[in-house]
């Protein structure tokens, strides 16, 4: 039987990860491109190498808790600061 409180649970935690080391990556920055966010995340001490899915879960996380602004650029580029 699938256990959807430990697969909530784990996905919760995956969630906050990424929103911390998108966080991370933000901090001190006018923004970034996604793109950039993820190239400076595996750069980082984090060394996520995030999937789309996952960068857009951590934005989603972020979002949530009014900690960043997303915007989209005329390239269809996202780009993304702190608020």
């Amino acid at each position: 039987m699938f256990n959807f409180r430990f697969y909530f649970n784990m996905m919760e935690q995956k969630a906050g990860q990424c929103a911390g080391a998108i966080w991370r990556a933000l901090n001190g920055t006018e923004g970034m491109t996604a793109k950039e966010i993820k190239k400076v995340v595996v750069k980082s001490e984090d060394k996520i190498k995030m999937t789309d899915k996952e960068l857009f879960l951590g934005f989603g996380w972020l979002l949530k808790e009014d900690k960043i602004s997303i915007q989209e650029l005329e390239e269809g580029e996202l780009f993304v600061k702190l608020l």
